[in-house]
């Protein structure tokens, strides 16, 4: 068990990644936080094949996470697929859930979408409420 917070052990995830993802990390970070600073860092899944966790962020209910794969950092939106501002997602298209957007090496964080993608899934999250 760790004594660290959620947002630190997120800090721990960012810094161990390599220069691309550790890039693309802080940019998603920064942006998710800056389009919903009520948002709440949270630290789920933890397991013997990803002891560290996933960080999502968290506003009435699920708002997004972020996976590391292998050769990208991949945006989940929990509620992607009744999201309206769908144009940015590249990847889960098939799902009857989730959305989200996979960054490679070389690839621009646009934080005006995310931000806006964000906030998207704030307001379906209140509105659930």
């Amino acid at each position: 068990m760790s004594d660290k917070t959620d947002s630190e052990q997120i800090d721990d995830i960012i810094a161990r990644q390599s220069d691309w993802k550790r890039d693309v990390l802080i940019a998603l970070r920064a942006a998710i936080n800056a389009a919903d600073p009520a948002a709440i860092e949270v630290v789920k899944y933890k397991k013997p094949s990803k002891p560290e966790g996933v960080p999502f962020w968290t506003h009435d209910g699920d708002v997004c996470y972020v996976e590391v794969l292998k050769n990208a950092v991949r945006l989940n939106f929990s509620k992607g697929a009744r999201m309206k501002s769908n144009d940015f997602f590249n990847t889960r298209l098939d799902s009857k859930v989730v959305r989200a957007i996979d960054y490679s090496d070389g690839s621009h964080v646009d934080e005006a979408a995310v931000k806006a993608l964000v906030k998207e899934a704030v307001e379906l999250n209140v509105a659930a409420k």
